[in-house]
């Protein structure tokens, strides 16, 4: 690292309150491999990835990371970073392989060995519920369209909670039920791969209840660890002044983010416009029993930030993300970029003053019902080599972690945008280059370059800033 990394590192760590978490996150399917090991069954996602054209250049998560096999060398790496935090998933096909039933003892195994060793290494562990990697049985069930599937959900967290809940520090039960929904019931690029367009919404319904599901079972399992749900949220500004944009700004705005905040913060969801109740019917009546089980107690609130949307209306595919491909061409808005903003390797604009915007808008909507938050993922792709020598010089990715954790202090600092809001911490995305989703290994958003032919691990430039950040801030708080 250069000088002016450390001293970057250094100022960035004075500015953080001295309880400030920093950590970093990865998720099962995308990085541990062995998919037919250990007991372990088939889920969605296994299924969409075998659909020829589904996933790009025909890679396979088959192997991913291999992290399951690699376990004890990925711990002592996130040992040498030095974070305070994993936040990592479970995956419910390994460890309940029918999505019902019996559960899989060395699934189960494996995740003790996880915790165990995280807690001897002094990281503290987050877990994700779910993932996106859904059991195929209850995938071929309809998946997240059929309420059994929350039922069952319900069930397998009473199951984690019993097994693993002395050792969990908090909970997340659901990761970005926006991007199931989006990415995998109405544009189908992602798993299961239904196109269902606006039809797909009972989704999200399904998806809060085995939130609220969820959470209750953790409660009454006892585990001693805080309980919240990550979603990802996005600013949303319209092309234009004309009311037609400021229309679809709305309606995106309540379909990207309030339809899934609403209800979990608030107990209800979001008014919804008239114009736009037609394209809204397949959601149904919602009862008040279901809107209580889904308003939850939360020990915190766990937020995603990539990037800020501007929609216009009309259809159009224009500056999209590289991952949602031409589907959206059907939507009756279309999402128009950012050309002032730099991008990342995924066509997404870096743009970190928006992190503090988004913050500002969850505090103005939820006020007092909004517990304290942590920023669950933040950070980038951008184009890096399949193979290296030496440390890779990922200095935009650095540019990127300074600035948006920079703009997150800010932000709610005293006198900041948004200074009601209780940022408690930050983790990056992600610890390794892993299996991107569609996007199969042509993404890199990792701390740790990895050669997936060889699967050594070599860590970036990145990885030694953030481990100099998490130095100088525990260095401050000792």
């Amino acid at each position: 690292m250069t000088l002016e990394s450390t001293d970057s590192a250094t100022e960035l760590a004075g500015r953080m309150p001295p309880s400030f978490t920093l950590g970093v996150a990865a998720a099962a399917f995308q990085i541990e491999g062995a998919v037919a090991d250990g007991g372990r069954g088939p889920s969605g996602w296994d299924a969409f990835a075998e659909k020829p054209g589904t996933i790009m250049d025909g890679h396979s998560p088959a192997v991913a990371c291999d992290h399951y096999n690699r376990l004890p060398e990925d711990v002592a790496l996130l040992q040498e970073l030095g974070v305070d935090s994993y936040r990592f998933s479970l995956s419910w096909p390994r460890i309940q392989p029918d999505g019902r039933g019996a559960f899989n003892k060395e699934g189960l195994d494996f995740y003790d060995r996880l915790l165990d060793q995280l807690l001897a290494a002094g990281v503290s562990p987050m877990a994700t519920l779910y993932h996106w990697d859904t059991p195929l049985p209850l995938e071929h069930r309809g998946g997240w369209l059929n309420r059994e599937t929350a039922e069952r959900f319900g069930e397998y967290a009473s199951a984690a909670g019993e097994r693993f809940g002395d050792r969990v520090a908090q909970w997340v039960t659901l990761n970005e039920p926006v991007s199931v929904t989006l990415n995998g019931y109405a544009l189908g690029v992602h798993a299961p791969g239904h196109a269902l367009m606006f039809d797909a919404l009972p989704s999200i319904h399904h998806q809060l209840l085995a939130h609220g599901l969820g959470a209750q079972a953790l409660r009454a399992a006892g585990v001693a660890g805080g309980i919240g749900v990550t979603n990802l949220h996005a600013p949303v500004r319209p092309a234009s002044r004309k009311i037609g944009d400021r229309l679809v700004a709305h309606l995106y705005d309540l379909l990207m983010n309030r339809i899934y905040a609403d209800p979990v913060l608030l107990g209800r969801y979001p008014a919804l416009p008239l114009y736009a109740r037609p394209w809204l019917r397949s959601i149904g009546k919602i009862s008040d029993a279901d809107l209580r089980t889904i308003h939850q107690p939360l020990d915190f609130y766990g937020l995603n930030y990539y990037f800020p949307v501007k929609v216009a209306l009309g259809r159009g595919t224009a500056s999209i993300p590289a991952d949602v491909h031409k589907a959206v061409a059907r939507l009756p808005f279309h999402e128009v970029g950012y050309p002032e903003y730099s991008s990342t390797g995924f066509g997404w604009p870096v743009a970190p003053d928006h992190l503090g915007v988004l913050l500002k808008e969850l505090q103005d909507r939820y006020g007092q019902a909004l517990p304290p938050v942590y920023i669950t993922e933040g950070g980038a792709s951008f184009p890096e080599p399949d193979t290296v020598s030496g440390t890779l010089a990922d200095e935009e990715r650095v540019t990127y972690l300074a600035a948006h954790l920079g703009a997150a202090l800010d932000a709610t600092a005293p006198g900041g945008i948004a200074a009601g809001v209780d940022l408690r911490g930050y983790y990056v995305w992600t610890l390794m280059d892993n299996f991107e989703w569609a996007a199969g290994y042509s993404q890199r958003f990792g701390l740790i370059h990895v050669d997936f032919e060889t699967q050594e691990r070599t860590p970036k430039k990145s990885f030694y800033w953030y481990q100099a950040l998490s130095r100088a801030r525990k260095a401050q708080g000792a």
